[in-house]
This record gives C-alpha cells, sequence and structure tokens, in this order.
C-alpha cells in the first residue's frame, strides 16, 4: 500500500526532528565531555535547540488542520512555554546562559525529544519496534519532571532579580499595566499547574497505548 503525502510529510518532518536532537544531545555530551563543565551549553547548542523548538509550531497547525489527532491546546501550551523560556530567557537574559539549569533543562529536553520523534517517524513508516514505543510512553515519567523543575522552572526563578534590577522588556510592557518581571512571576505559578494536566495526559496517553499492546498480544 503506497503511503500518503500527508504520511510522507510527517515521516519527513519527525526524521528531521530526530536527527535535529540527536545532534543536539550529541553537541551538549560532547562539550561536558570536552570540557568537564556544563558552562558553554548554551553557546554550543543554543542555536540549534532555539531553531528546533521554534520550528515545532508547525505541530501546532498539524493539530489545527487534523492532520494528526493531538487537537491544538496542548500543543499550543507545551510549545508556548517552551518558547517563552528559550527566547524570552535563555535567548534573552546572557547572565542566565551559564547557569547549570540551562544544562539541564537543554539535556531532558533532548532525550525527550530524540525519544518522541524517533517513535512518531517509526510510527508513520507503519514499523515502530515494540521496545520504541514502551520506552516513548515510560521515559517523559522522569525526564519531564527533571526538565521542568530543576531547569525551566529554577532557571525562571533565578532570573526574577536580573529582571527587576535591569527592567527587562520594558519598552515591550510599557502600554501594559504590568512589567514582565509581574509577569513572569505569575507564570511561575500557573506553570505547575499547566505542566501538570499535561503530565496526566500523557499517563493517560501511556495507558492507552501500553495496555492496548498488551491486549493485542493477549488475543
Amino acid at each position: 500500500m503506497t503511503p500518503s503525502i500527508s504520511t510522507l510529510y510527517l515521516l519527513a518532518y519527525n526524521s528531521f526532528q530526530a536527527i535535529g536532537w540527536t545532534v543536539s544531545l550529541i553537541i551538549i555530551l560532547y562539550n561536558l565531555l570536552s570540557t568537564s563543565s556544563i558552562t558553554g551549553t548554551y553557546a554550543s547548542a543554543g542555536t540549534l535547540v532555539s531553531f528546533l523548538q521554534c520550528a515545532a509550531f508547525l505541530e501546532v497547525i498539524h493539530g489545527a488542520i487534523g492532520l494528526v489527532p493531538s487537537g491544538v491546546l496542548l500543543p499550543l501550551l507545551q510549545w508556548g512555554g517552551r518558547t517563552h523560556f528559550l527566547l524570552a530567557i535563555v535567548r534573552g537574559i546572557h547572565q542566565v546562559q551559564e547557569l547549570p539549569s540551562v544544562f539541564i533543562t537543554f539535556l531532558a529536553w533532548s532525550i525527550s525529544e530524540v525519544i518522541r520523534y524517533s517513535h512518531y517517524a517509526f510510527s508513520c513508516s507503519g514499523n515502530c519496534p515494540s521496545w520504541i514505543t514502551y520506552i516513548r510512553y515510560t521515559a517523559f515519567i522522569v525526564l519531564y519532571p527533571i526538565g521542568v523543575f530543576p531547569g525551566e522552572m529554577w532557571l525562571m526563578y533565578q532570573a526574577l532579580p536580573i529582571i527587576k534590577k535591569n527592567n527587562i522588556y520594558a519598552d515591550s510592557f510599557s502600554s501594559l499595566p504590568f512589567s514582565y518581571y509581574d509577569f513572569l512571576k505569575v507564570v511561575l505559578v500557573v506553570y505547575p499547574f499547566l505542566w501538570f494536566k499535561l503530565y496526566l495526559h500523557l499517563f493517560k496517553q501511556r495507558r492507552s497505548k501500553l495496555y492496548k499492546r498488551l491486549d493485542k498480544k493477549r488475543a
């Protein structure tokens, strides 16, 4: 049976992302081993990670047009949260770029995305090994909390005094009744709840995917 154009497109997109995040992971680990330090993570992998994360907006479009069954809201929340963190905090505030939280976040993201996109690519090909499916719906249990709490949220918290002292993004928020500093404090309060919603959704997916596979084997 000849694959449809949409299947070939998704295979190409997910393969591209899987390769890109694999390269990112290699760069991060190479920097760690060659320098014996976690500093320099952003300098070595920041541009690639930024490009791959921005390109992931296509997944919001995929859900919006029905190319994949993910819908729009959860992909948009995840993409928006990560992209804000990456561009506004890490890329926009150079004082935080050498902090350990950047290494933790980039490492957790890279491992997670290599697994996720590899699973998607194999699924598009119609021949996804069961062990890849198991890893896809199991590794997130550890990787997602690591990426969010000691990674994203801790770095945003560390950025707060820098933002307040330098009144960062003041021009962008000049017409609003609150500053970027105030906005980020609200984000830090809301972030765990939005993340937990996504986390629970992934557990629902895990039960559906893994138990369905077990039921097929028993049948």
